[in-house]
């Protein structure tokens, strides 16, 4: 009955063609809605907010679904807003290099219509084919590439938010050089949907490069020093890659074909500054250790593979998970060492990546439940000892009602649960999608 009410309700908003009743059956990630309404306005998105905090109704926000596994422990609130048909380039400002998007428009869809500018999006998130701008910025997403393209708060300028009583905002602006006021963006961005949901997102773009290539370079068994003091070399020289990543041997073997531990450096410039780093790779490279480079559409096809790796948002017979990991830089070694130790103890298979020169690792383990449990228990006290932190970006939900997703309540937990007081104070936006259960 009260389903029933509820979508008589959103029929006076959204047309009945773009709302669906959730047919019955657990969903395995949870963080649907009873009712799902696919706007494609802002004015109907406001409109749906209104009437949801007017009736004490719970929404959750969703786009293109990856993130569905990130926080969050109800299977289904009262109503799911789906951006998926609002999407689309609002501005393009080619001379400025700045792009304003709606929030559902898959990235890989805007790189390609970026790429006839010769320009692009400087982030480089997981699942580039189905991930939206909206769900990169509010889970502040980003790969290996971080090193040198910087995190979502480095690539946005500006964004324009409805809040939870279906007023609009705008924070920053739609130029780079921008400082008048506070930086509002960075209290949206990582917010995970909870605080308002980004209808448009404005962001600077950077040239596509020249040139690029992925050299890889395969280190031979129990020489991690060898490693660590390469990574070190490499650091501190002149040189700037994208991205240092380094593969564990189960990574490696998925990805290249040979098991070992490898790191990958990704290079982007015009041709000449490229190969001269290349070579100074091969110069500083430790000896026994194999280089292998990929030039230009290989080094492409490396990475569209890369940002496929993990868990593929479908239910599978074994428990799939995505542990990210925050450590000082060169711990990477400890953790992506520990990952292999324990693909053999526990008998689960875990694929383990870490940027040498950022420090945050990502972490994919399938197998038994148990196990994937286990594991995930000691890489979080691994995470205590070495001072970092650890999350989990994936999770089915069955296992994120036992799991803390966040882990332990920080210091700070107060000054987010004030925040969300101020702005959202009857709790309707993707509730336990945030620290804390927040």
């Amino acid at each position: 009955m009260i389903t029933s009410n509820l979508l008589n309700d959103l029929q006076m908003f959204v047309s009945s063609e773009r709302i669906v009743k959730a047919q019955n059956g657990d969903d395995f990630l949870g963080n649907s809605g009873r009712i799902v309404v696919k706007p494609e306005s802002e004015e109907e998105i406001t409109k749906i907010l209104q009437y949801a905090n007017l009736h004490n109704r719970k929404i959750s926000i969703v786009a293109g679904g990856t993130k569905r596994g990130f926080g969050g422990i109800t299977e289904a609130e009262d109503i799911g807003v789906s951006l998926e048909n609002f999407k689309g380039i609002t501005e393009h400002a080619v001379g400025d290099m700045t792009l304003t998007v709606k929030s559902g428009t898959p990235f890989k869809e805007l790189q390609a219509y970026l790429a006839q500018y010769n320009q692009k999006i400087s982030l480089d998130p997981f699942y580039p084919e189905r991930a939206t701008i909206g769900g990169i910025i509010a889970a502040n997403d980003s790969g290996p590439k971080r090193l040198g393209y910087g995190s979502a708060r480095d690539a946005v300028i500006g964004l324009r938010i409805a809040y939870p009583d279906g007023s609009v905002i705008r924070s920053g602006g739609k130029v780079v050089k921008n400082v008048a006021g506070y930086d509002m963006n960075k209290l949206f961005i990582g917010s995970m949907g909870t605080i308002g949901v980004l209808t448009e997102v404005t962001l600077k773009l950077r040239p596509l490069p020249q040139y690029e290539s992925v050299i890889l370079l395969a280190f031979p068994d129990g020489h991690h020093e060898w490693l660590k003091s390469f990574a070190a070399e490499l650091l501190d020289s002149m040189m700037e890659p994208i991205a240092l990543e380094l593969l564990s041997p189960t990574l490696s073997e998925d990805l290249t074909g040979h098991r070992n531990y490898t790191v990958a450096i990704s290079f982007e410039d015009v041709e000449t500054s490229v190969h001269y780093q290349e070579e100074f790779v091969k110069k500083i490279s430790p000896p026994s250790v194999n280089v292998s480079i990929l030039e230009k559409e290989k080094a492409c096809q490396f990475w569209e593979q890369f940002y496929n790796i993990g868990p593929k948002v479908t239910e599978t017979k074994e428990t799939e998970a995505t542990l990210k990991m925050g450590v000082v830089n060169l711990d990477v070694i400890r953790v992506i060492q520990e990952c292999e130790y324990m693909s053999d103890v526990h008998h689960l298979k875990i694929e383990g990546h870490g940027g040498l020169g950022h420090g945050l690792c990502h972490v994919h383990l399938s197998g038994a439940a148990e196990d994937v449990k286990t594991a995930i228990g000691q890489l979080r006290k691994l995470a205590t000892e070495l001072n970092g932190y650890a999350v989990l970006k994936y999770l089915p939900l069955k296992l994120r009602q036992e799991i803390t997703v966040w882990g332990e309540r920080p210091s700070y937990f107060f000054w987010l649960e004030g925040i969300k007081e101020k702005i959202d104070p009857k709790k309707i936006l993707n509730p336990g999608r945030f620290v804390g259960g927040i």
